[in-house]
């Protein structure tokens, strides 16, 4: 059962599906953790999306927790902005860029077909900048330490790769993939491909299988709407109010 506005079934136990349009800055977890606090239920989420990412979360709360490898295992849609010409370590905007490339040479046709070059079934190189773990340490850990990250290619699928727009040295683009897809690993070899640098300039979770996120709540109004009715959440829990 999914949490839409308006619903009036407070039963956070029981379990319930609720989408989140995470903000700029937010983890995955302060999400997690602020409607927990206001569901009084055991809460998780279906796919972490980076800090500096928008768009789609998907919470489960009590029993529906065990539906989260479910809905993780969905093919998910992004859409964005890579900038051509310089590379960042964390290849999105983290980090501070490190290196400048000419970009004089690329034409639109060119990065077509570095798109259509990506699509399919690939081995990408997840970033260092990730929460990957590497003998029990995580990966963005280590490389913040300016320590040696070595991770492993991971097979993964673009199903489709649309670029929506261009405006030196930007271009935008629609992604639909697999679990596991790291949209700034993407970003950083089509740079690479076009014999230039790139990196992930922004990015927005627009949909994660039959979810989209013009469904879902905004942290505000979730937020508020579960504070409005804090007394029933509260009854539902078992939990006496003071």
């Amino acid at each position: 059962m999914i949490f839409t506005k308006g619903s009036t079934n407070f039963d956070f136990q029981s379990g319930q599906i609720i989408l989140v349009d995470k903000p700029m800055e937010w983890t995955s977890f302060d999400v997690v953790k602020k409607v927990k606090n206001a569901t009084k239920a055991k809460t998780g989420h279906a796919g972490t999306l980076d800090p500096l990412a928008t768009g789609l979360v998907i919470l489960c709360t009590g029993k529906f927790t065990k539906r989260i490898q479910e809905l993780q295992d969905q093919e998910k849609e992004y859409t964005g902005t890579i900038c051509l010409g310089a590379t960042r370590p964390s290849y999105d905007q983290e980090t501070e860029i490190d290196q400048t490339y000419p970009t004089e040479h690329i034409t639109p046709e060119l990065i077509a077909q570095a798109a259509k070059g990506y699509t399919g079934e690939i081995d990408q190189m997840p970033p260092i900048f990730s929460a990957l773990k590497v003998d029990g340490k995580t990966a963005y850990n280590m490389a913040r330490k300016g320590q040696d990250v070595v991770l492993q290619p991971r097979k993964i699928t673009i199903y489709e790769f649309e670029i929506t727009g261009i405006e030196m040295p930007m271009v935008h683009f629609r992604v639909k993939c697999s679990k596991g897809t790291y949209i700034r690993s993407l970003a950083y070899d089509i740079g690479k491909m076009l014999n230039s640098g790139a990196y992930l300039h922004d990015l927005r979770r627009t949909q994660s299988g039959p979810h989209h996120v013009d469904n879902a709540w905004t942290v505000t109004e979730l937020t508020e709407y579960l504070f409005a009715h804090k007394d029933v959440i509260l009854q539902h829990a078992g939990i006496q109010k003071r």
